[in-house]
């Protein structure tokens, strides 16, 4: 949430983040405040409701239900009216003001970056903002004016528009002194016994290793001999190329190393293919800067045949 704007939805502004934050502190942090502000803030919003929003221990702070109950309705209510007062506040003939994206990490190697390098360089009075995250969430209750997904579905008053190539896939590739250590797999069934450098999303679940012929697909659990969050994609490919094994990832990740050879691709029909990622924002209220990033992706699209 944008974090000194005062007003009369200050308060759910701080009870907002505090539910989203998991804290007092990290709230706190997240709003440019002393932790006290935030809770006194929390306090008097609880003496004004009449029972309390969360429960709070040494090691955690939870919503209650009337604080869950009360965290569903005014996400939405606080977001639409934040983003109003940054239409109300943008000049027709200069874009200027914020704009705030969440995003997944998938995005953030080679798709997204050279958009907002574009934006940046166009519309020098504006600001940009990115939430990476590997895991779904309501980027506009989050306080974001719009957020990039791959394939979730999306409420009714959601628009999506593509946003990068509108297909990718997933590539299986090694270092070539692995593969003369190792060999060669010639079949995904082979995989399962060679080493893998793996990556984990933040809630815990491992990337599947999922393959595609036709009709067949098949899903192996490799040997994790490296394991890394999903953040830390280039240091996994690092990896791969210093030969700790095999890799499953994003073939546009890959590519400088396909085309360098440090990186050898590996049963290259097995490769599934996917939809490309997309960006939606809500259907009202769209802020000067969101229209114009969205002339950007639009331009983007239309210079390159496969976006």
């Amino acid at each position: 949430m944008a974090n000194n704007d005062g007003g009369p939805f200050d308060d759910l502004a701080v009870f907002l983040a505090v539910l989203e934050t998991g804290g007092f502190r990290a709230a706190a942090k997240r709003l440019g405040r002393a932790p006290s502000t935030v809770s006194e803030t929390i306090t008097r919003l609880e003496a004004r409701v009449g029972s309390p929003l969360f429960t709070r221990t040494t090691r955690a702070v939870r919503p209650t239900e009337v604080g869950s109950a009360l965290g569903e309705r005014v996400a939405p209510l606080v977001a639409e009216a934040r983003q109003a007062l940054e239409i109300a506040r943008t000049s027709a003939a200069v874009v200027r003001g914020p704009l705030r994206l969440n995003v997944p990490v998938a995005v953030m190697t080679d798709i997204l970056p050279p958009l907002i390098d574009r934006f940046l360089e166009r519309h020098p009075e504006v600001t940009v903002e990115l939430m990476v995250e590997d895991r779904f969430v309501d980027a506009i209750a989050a306080g974001c004016h719009a957020g990039v997904r791959y394939g979730e579905s999306l409420e009714q008053d959601m628009i999506a528009v593509p946003i990068g190539p509108r297909r990718q896939e997933i590539a299986l590739a090694a270092a070539p002194a692995y593969l003369e250590r190792r060999g060669v797999p010639t079949h995904p069934s082979e995989i399962a016994g060679h080493d893998g450098v793996c990556f984990r999303f933040a809630s815990g679940h491992a990337a599947a290793w999922e393959f595609e012929r036709g009709d067949e697909i098949i899903r192996i659990d490799p040997v994790a001999r490296l394991t890394l969050g999903t953040a830390a994609v280039a240091a996994g490919i690092g990896h791969a190329i210093a030969g700790r094994g095999l890799i499953f990832i994003f073939r546009n990740f890959l590519d400088p190393a396909l085309a360098a050879g440090t990186l050898v691709p590996l049963l290259r029909d097995w490769w599934p293919a996917f939809d490309g990622p997309r960006l939606y924002y809500p259907s009202r209220f769209m802020p000067a800067p969101l229209r114009a990033f969205l002339d950007i992706v639009a331009e983007d699209r239309a210079g390159a045949p496969d976006r």
